[in-house]
């Protein structure tokens, strides 16, 4: 491991930008970086401790984690703790740190889903990977159709209570069920800060499902993952499935496979790149400042393997918010595939 000394850039917040988490006080950047894949074992430590550097450097101050991020599941906790202690520690109070549990992360009935056993034994676990006393966020992270939501939910108001959480979120719950997952955090005396759906140009579920209008009304945040369709919304795929791509390596951690990879996604990515061209832009920058227009918005989370691409992915914030035009020649390319269908 590299022992060259990182002190963060002076001027990392000049131009760095935030947004208000629904009707809480914290903040967070419109661009946070998620650790799913790239972080794990198979990966190089020195590239993720480059990205983790520069991402900080250019006023990025969340770092979305989970228990079972890798792989192996548990690894990217580990890797990012290392680089808390070597790097981070002097600014530990700047940075948001959050992890999630609730997919499977060991054998047994006791591994995954939404028991108290199961979510508080693994956010100990988190937190010992981390070498952190708390996060700052701690997410419920998928729905769990067997355990009852006040459960749940006493699981994560507890983890605030005990001080191992700062804050507390869902992930992956329809707006049903989201409503009451608030409403029992709401009966212990906790709220919900924010939820992470997932949600890009290619995958519009939270607008069917009345997702926005639901966090809205309850003051909750709203954070995005896969904001770039994990790379569809790039021109990687418009010429087929590169080798090194994630779809040609799926099967890491359940990323997505070569079916993912379809013909009516990819048609669609081909008629957003002459609005792309038009405005100036790579299509990468198109996509998350398309995701970004709703003010509900909180933040996107975006994944990167090489310092290049979360720099790229930040310098989609530097450029004017698309325009009404800009948006209804996107709804109409988006459109298009249904319309022939």
């Amino acid at each position: 491991m590299s022992q060259d000394p990182y002190v963060a850039r002076s001027d990392r917040y000049e131009r760095a930008t935030f947004r208000r988490c629904g009707s809480s006080g914290l903040h967070l950047p419109p661009i946070s970086l998620g650790l799913w894949q790239n972080f794990g074992g198979l990966d190089s430590f020195e590239i993720g401790r480059a990205i983790l550097r520069r991402a900080f450097d250019r006023g990025v101050t969340h770092f979305d984690l989970a228990n079972n991020y890798g792989p192996p599941p548990g690894a990217a906790e580990e890797v990012f703790g290392r680089i808390l202690a070597t790097d981070f520690k002097p600014y530990r109070d700047e940075v948001i740190v959050s992890s999630k549990a609730g997919y499977r992360m060991w054998p047994g009935p006791y591994g995954e889903w939404g028991s108290r056993k199961s979510l508080l034994a693994s956010l100990d676990a988190s937190l010992k990977r981390l070498g952190l006393d708390y996060v700052d966020l701690f997410y419920h992270h998928r729905p769990d159709p067997e355990t009852p939501v006040e459960e749940t939910m006493s699981a994560l108001a507890d983890a605030v209570r005990q001080g191992k959480a700062l804050y507390v979120g869902i992930s992956n719950y329809r707006a049903a069920a989201a409503r009451e997952a608030f409403a029992a955090l709401r009966r212990l005396g906790t709220r919900c800060l924010i939820h992470q759906p997932r949600y890009s140009m290619l995958d519009r579920w939270i607008e069917r499902d009345g997702l926005m209008d639901a966090l809205a009304e309850e003051g909750v945040g709203c954070i995005s993952f896969s904001p770039l369709a994990q790379g569809l919304l790039t021109d990687k795929y418009l010429d087929g499935i590169p080798g090194d791509s994630r779809a040609q390596r799926g099967s890491r951690g359940g990323s997505m496979g070569r079916e993912g990879v379809t013909e009516d996604k990819v048609a669609a990515v081909r008629r957003l790149r002459p609005i792309a061209n038009r405005l100036g832009v790579p299509i990468v920058h198109l996509a998350l400042r398309w995701a970004l227009r709703d003010p509900r918005m909180t933040s996107l989370v975006v994944g990167a393997r090489t310092v290049a691409q979360i720099d790229d992915c930040l310098d989609a914030l530097e450029g004017p918010a698309l325009a009404p035009s800009d948006l209804a020649e996107i709804e109409t390319a988006l459109n298009a595939g249904e319309a022939g269908a």
